[in-house]
């Protein structure tokens, strides 16, 4: 699946889609200082994007299984190629997620 990227433009605007792959992060970061300043918490619902302003609330989807979560944007990423968006490991439970899925996102 093709990713469809927000640009810069686009992030200022309610409501926009975004599609890719999504991993998940957290085992070795927890408690590591985030990109806007804060520790990071795994068991929290928060997710690591590209683009998105810090604080941007956006619902993720997984596209196998239609379970979705809003999570906070609290970090930069992801940085391995093909890949949307990184979440907190409670936030990839929340939509099954246990390695990799396609999924579909949407600013909220």
């Amino acid at each position: 699946m093709a990713s469809t990227a927000l640009t810069s433009a686009e992030a200022g605007t309610a409501t926009r889609a975004q599609a890719g792959v999504a991993s998940w992060y957290g085992p070795g970061f927890h408690g590591r200082t985030t990109a806007n300043g804060e520790r990071f918490n795994t068991h929290a619902h928060t997710a690591a994007h590209r683009t998105l302003p810090f604080g941007t609330k956006v619902r993720v989807t997984n596209n196998s299984n239609g379970r979705s979560v809003v999570v906070r944007i609290n970090d930069r990423g992801p940085y391995v190629g093909g890949r949307v968006i990184d979440l907190s490991n409670a936030s990839a439970r929340a939509i099954g997620l246990s390695g990799l899925a396609k999924v579909s996102l949407a600013r909220m």
